[in-house]
């Protein structure tokens, strides 16, 4: 236990545990507090201050009696390793009875990602009971505090956008503005013919390699009435997070550009500091889908943190042709991120309780139905339906993506997991071959993907040895003759002589001439159904190969 400024150690782990922290050994006091963020340097003979959280990056679970020891002396209150930690039970006695916590920093989290965090969510209030986490003074939840406190510093209403022109916060006042602000506010994000009218002028070039804030004449660049801008982009280093716009009828006064410049700097922080977060919980969330997926030791562990234990759940997958090579790889991934974004944002609303994650090129959810005890709940059905639907209000913003369902499976099974997730892939290979089918399950695609499946065994084989069908297809190739076209619509007409002669349009008489003339070619016996059915599936391989 330690007293002084700080906050709670069982408030961190509340608030990092699952994600990027996991408690190995030792309690954690209710009254423990976290006071300072140390970095382990076995060179440096610092003492460390009391509560500190010791970052042993180097270290692994040979290290661990040595660094709860020093821990222990300094009344730190904690110490973190990289996982997975597996003790044995002489380190494990040691570390319950040494009064400090051993932690792991989870699979799919860094280091760098972890300091941010726990130096943001230190207070300075006694315990850091009943507070805030502040950033530059504000609350690091209210941007939109913040952008009403540089409004009124400006004296004019102001936006805080991404870099995709989303709008992250605004302040208020803003019905003193113009229309294209008030479509940007209640649509979130600025009107795409705004947008583009300013890619056409150069603003956005402008904004990214201005360290000063760039007046904007809005109505002659837009072509509509209104007010100009003032924006100033807001910047970590040399990276643009995104801007402030300042709606104004005329240029800023000079002391007015400073305090904007020194406004985006304030921004920075609260955007940093929601980004790092989030992309910690999509780093995490990603490596525990893919964890669960992939049915090795680790999936159990990571099924029961998805909270899909005891579920039937059903895999599905989503994928872009197109988006597996490298020729393009940045934009193809951005691509790839944006729409696995609409997915999950998607499951979200219409299936509660469903994670997904992109793990490759492809976008993976796990949607559960029913507990194990019953049955699948019309959970496949659910899952087209919800793909569909996401189809249908992404109006093809999703660039083609296409959608597999593999089956219902019980959760507590990994392996029936990965099973469904490998039924979800087999999926998406056949409607990558079947352009215009853009949703499908497993169950109603299964024989095609055999047949694909069949069509690789042949490929590593190098291929069928000369059998009827190939006999056919050399003889038309060598002679400039159809007898293969004859054969094929014959058995696709299922033997109906009138059905298949007028596919090709030819006489009846003439199709049967040509049709025992294929047979003499091919030396097969059309009487034979074991032959039948080895044509038609030679046939059925040829269509379903590649292009």
């Amino acid at each position: 236990m330690v007293d002084g400024h700080g906050t709670r150690l069982d408030s961190i782990l509340s608030h990092l545990g699952g994600t990027l922290l996991e408690e190995v050994a030792g309690r954690v006091h209710p009254t423990a507090v976290f006071t300072d963020v140390v970095i382990d340097d076995r060179r440096d003979d610092e003492p460390l201050r009391p509560g500190a959280v010791l970052l042993c990056a180097g270290a692994d679970e040979r290290d661990v009696p040595e660094l709860v020891e020093r821990a222990a002396v300094n009344r730190a209150a904690a110490v973190v390793v990289r996982g997975p930690v597996v003790l044995d039970a002489e380190t494990r006695t040691a570390v319950e009875n040494s009064g400090v916590a051993l932690l792991a920093l989870t699979r799919g989290a860094t280091w760098a990602q972890l300091v941010v965090l726990l130096r943001s969510l230190l207070t300075t209030s006694v315990g850091g009971e009943g507070t805030e986490e502040l950033l530059a003074g504000f609350p690091a939840e209210d941007s939109f505090a913040l952008a009403n406190a540089i409004g009124a510093l400006l004296g004019a209403p102001i936006t805080i956008e991404d870099q995709d022109s989303q709008v992250l916060a605004f302040s208020g006042g803003q019905d003193e503005a113009d229309q294209t602000r008030i479509q940007t506010i209640l649509g979130r994000g600025v009107p795409q013919h705004a947008r583009h009218a300013q890619e056409r002028a150069g603003v956005f070039k402008r904004l990214d390699t201005s360290e000063e804030p760039i007046f904007i004449d809005t109505p002659l660049i837009e072509g509509v009435a209104g007010l100009s801008r003032v924006a100033v982009a807001v910047r970590a280093d040399d990276q643009v997070l995104g801007s402030i716009r300042v709606a104004v009828a005329e240029p800023l006064s000079p002391d007015k550009e400073r305090i904007l410049s020194d406004a985006a700097k304030v921004v920075a922080l609260h955007l940093l500091r929601h980004r790092v977060g989030a992309d910690v919980d999509q780093q995490v969330r990603a490596d525990l889908v893919a964890t669960a997926l992939a049915a090795g030791p680790a999936a159990p562990e990571a099924i029961e943190r998805l909270r899909l234990a005891r579920r039937q759940v059903a895999v599905m997958g989503m994928a872009i042709p197109g988006t597996g090579g490298t020729a393009n790889a940045p934009k193809s991934r951005q691509v790839l991120k944006r729409t696995s974004d609409a997915l999950a944002f998607h499951l979200s609303v219409v299936a509660p309780g469903s994670v997904a994650a992109l793990a490759g090129d492809v976008c993976y959810a796990v949607i559960p139905g029913p507990a194990a005890a019953g049955g699948s709940g019309g959970l496949p059905e659910k899952a087209q339906r919800v793909a569909e639907d996401l189809l249908r209000r992404s109006q093809d913003g999703l660039g083609g993506a296409v959608l597999g369902v593999g089956r219902v499976v019980d959760s507590a099974h990994p392996a029936d997991l990965a099973r469904s997730r490998h039924d979800a892939d087999r999926t998406l290979r056949v409607l990558q071959h079947h352009p215009g089918c853009r949703v499908a399950r497993f169950s109603d695609v299964q024989v095609e993907a055999l047949l694909l499946e069949i069509g690789d065994v042949l490929d590593n084989e190098g291929g069928l040895l000369a059998g009827p069908i190939e006999r056919l297809r050399s003889y038309d190739r060598e002679n400039g003759t159809f007898p293969l076209d004859t054969l094929s619509a014959w058995l696709d007409g299922q033997g109906n002589v009138l059905s298949a002669s007028a596919s090709l349009d030819v006489h009846p008489n003439t199709f049967r001439y040509r049709l025992r003339r294929a047979a003499e070619i091919a030396e097969m016996d059309l009487n034979d159904a074991e032959a039948r059915f080895a044509a038609m599936l030679e046939l059925r391989l040829g269509r379903a190969a590649p292009p």
